[in-house]
C-alpha cells in the first residue's frame, strides 16, 4: 500500500510546499482537489501542470489521484434531465480526465453528491440510466489516457444516490470497463449497516482506491473509528493501491493532521 493526502486541507498553501510538508510527515504522493487550482481544467495550462508535475518530483511524491471534481461547479450534474446539463458535464470531467493523465494521476474519485443526487421529477430508475450514459462517455477517453474513474458510495446523508458499496459495485459491473472502478472511504461505509472489513473484502476485485478518515470527518487516530481491521482486511485482498488521507475538519492545523494521521496508519496497518 502507498500513503497519500489530500491537498485541499492545506488552505492557501502553494503545491510545491504541500507536496514538500506531505514528503516530510511520510506520505509518498499527494491527492489533488482541481478547485484549488483556481481555475477550470481547460484552461490550466501546459506549463501550470508540468510546474504541478515538478513541484511534486521535487518533493519525493507523486500525484497520486484527483478527487472534489465537480466541486465549485455550477450548472452540472450526472443524470440530470436536461441533455444539455449532461453533455457539459462530460465535457468538464474529460477535461478533468486529460488533466490527471498530464500530471500523473491515474485515479480519479467521483464522489460529487450534489451533482448526482435524483433530481426533481426524476425517478431513481431513470437517474440510474441517465448517470449510466453519462458515466459510459467517458470510458474512450479514460481508456485512452489510461485513467480509472472510480465511483465513491457516499452516506444518505449527503446523497439519495450510489449510497452504498453494493449500489456502486452494480453501476460498475453494469458499465462493465476496467476504467471505471471501485473507491472506498472509511467516513462513508461507516453510514453501512455492515461491518467495513466486510464491505472491503467483499468488493476486492473492483477495489482501485482508499479514503482514510475517521467516522468523526476527521484524520486517522482523531475519533474512535478501529483502522487495524481495516487495515487487515486490505492486506488480506492484496491492496497495492493508495490510501490516501482525507478530512473535512481542518483542525487543529494541516501539518499536525498530516503527521498524527500517518503515525497512527503505521501503526494499526503493521
Amino acid at each position: 500500500m502507498k500513503f497519500a493526502i489530500c491537498n485541499e486541507m492545506f488552505e492557501g498553501w502553494e503545491f510545491a510546499k504541500i507536496c514538500a510538508a506531505a514528503s516530510e510527515a511520510g506520505y509518498s504522493g499527494v491527492e489533488l482537489a482541481p478547485f484549488t487550482l483556481g481555475k477550470p481544467a481547460s484552461r490550466v495550462t501546459d506549463s501550470e501542470r508540468r510546474a504541478l508535475c515538478n513541484a511534486a518530483t521535487g518533493a519525493g511524491v507523486e500525484i497520486s489521484s484527483a478527487h472534489w471534481l465537480l466541486a465549485h461547479t455550477s450548472g452540472l450534474h450526472v443524470s440530470s434531465p436536461d441533455a444539455g446539463v449532461r453533455k457539459r458535464t462530460v465535457e468538464y470531467l474529460t477535461d478533468l480526465i486529460h488533466l490527471s493523465a498530464d500530471v500523473g494521476a491515474r485515479v480519479m474519485v467521483f464522489g460529487s453528491p450534489k451533482q448526482r443526487s435524483v433530481c426533481d421529477g426524476v425517478t431513481e430508475e431513470e437517474a440510474w440510466m441517465l448517470a449510466a450514459d453519462t458515466f459510459s462517455a467517458l470510458i474512450p477517453v479514460l481508456e485512452e489516457r489510461q485513467v480509472v474513474f472510480c465511483l465513491e458510495p457516499l452516506a444518505p446523508s449527503e446523497t439519495d444516490f450510489l449510497n452504498s458499496a453494493s449500489d456502486a459495485a452494480t453501476m460498475i459491473r453494469q458499465l462493465g470497463s476496467a476504467n471505471i472502478q471501485l473507491i472506498l472511504d472509511v467516513k462513508a461505509m461507516s453510514s453501512e449497516s455492515r461491518p467495513i472489513p466486510e464491505i472491503i473484502r467483499e468488493n476486492s476485485s473492483i477495489l482501485r482506491h482508499f479514503h482514510a478518515n475517521d467516522a468523526n470527518m476527521r484524520g486517522p487516530g482523531f475519533g474512535n473509528t478501529d483502522f487495524k481491521p481495516i487495515g487487515a482486511a486490505l492486506k488480506d485482498i492484496g491492496y497495492s493501491g493508495w490510501v490516501s488521507v482525507e478530512v473535512f475538519d481542518y483542525s487543529p492545523d494541516p501539518v499536525t493532521i498530516a503527521v498524527r494521521s500517518m503515525e497512527h496508519l503505521k501503526c494499526a496497518f503493521s
